[in-house]
Parts: structure tokens; C-alpha cells; sequence
């Protein structure tokens, strides 16, 4: 027996939109980072941008843009803003000069201390367990996973 179709009105309603509340919460959070970012003069993206090189120390442009999901478009004028900032440097890479690699210069290697506290202060201020947490993280991951595969 087949399923009747769903109603298109019914399909319509923001509340029934699986988009939004992600749209929504993605803008709740990046608005609870600001106070934090602004103090150390970050945007959020810049912020993502220093959390990889914080871990890798040096990261190809397209490495950036494949991590974050960014277009060189979107990248290449933020990661100018912070080489303005003296935060890091941009190069061509010795062993193919196509890419440019970005790395932490000494300022922005000392903002890692500054921007330490950061992530405990969010994660504070989020009204779920740990392991509420570390699931929800571990489904969004798969989501986002199954999603990019699905856009490829």
C-alpha cells in the first residue's frame, strides 16, 4: 500500500525545516564566541583558521579550505587580515610552487595562550551532559561527513 503524499503546506512550515534549527544554533554559538574573539580581535573564521594552525603549525591553503569547508575566495582575504595582523605568514611551498603554505608566526603562536580558555567557557555555557555532548558531536560529525560525500 503506498504512503498518501505529504502535504506540500505541511512541508513548508520553518518548523518542520531540518535546516534551521542548525542555521539557528550555528548563530547562537558563533554569538556566544564573540565576546571571547573580540577581545582578542578574531572573527570566528579567523578563530577556526588559528585552531589548525595551533595544531598543525603549518598548513597548505587548499589543506585550510579543505578543513573548513572554504573556497580560496572566501579564504585568501582572511588569511590577508591576519598576515596583516602578523599573526602568521603566507609562502610558496619550496616543493611545488602552486601552493602556498601558511604558518604561525611568534604573535600568533602566543595567542594559543590567550584563546586557551575559550573553548572550556562555551562548552560551560551549553546546557548538556558530557556525554550528550561527545554524542551529539560524534552525529553531527557523521552528518556533515554523509553530506559532504553526498555534495562531492
Amino acid at each position: 500500500m503506498a504512503t498518501p503524499a505529504p502535504d506540500p503546506a505541511t512541508l513548508l512550515k520553518l518548523e518542520n525545516q531540518l535546516c534551521f534549527p542548525f542555521y539557528a544554533i550555528s548563530r547562537q554559538l558563533t554569538k556566544a564566541y564573540q565576546p571571547h574573539l573580540q577581545a582578542l580581535g578574531l572573527t570566528y573564521p579567523q578563530y577556526l583558521v588559528l585552531l589548525l594552525l595551533w595544531e598543525h603549525q603549518e598548513l597548505t591553503v587548499k589543506e585550510l579550505g579543505t578543513r573548513l569547508l572554504l573556497d580560496s575566495g572566501t579564504l585568501t582575504p582572511l588569511l590577508k587580515r591576519l598576515a596583516q595582523k602578523q599573526l602568521l605568514s603566507r609562502r610558496r611551498d619550496p616543493r611545488d610552487e602552486r601552493s602556498v603554505l601558511v604558518g604561525l608566526l611568534p604573535a600568533g603562536r602566543a595567542l594559543a595562550v590567550q584563546a586557551s580558555h575559550i573553548p572550556a567557557q562555551l562548552l560551560a555555557s551549553v546546557p548538556l551532559s558530557a556525554a550528550e555532548l561527545a554524542a551529539l558531536h560524534t552525529q553531527l560529525t557523521q552528518l556533515l561527513a554523509q553530506l559532504g560525500a553526498a555534495g562531492s
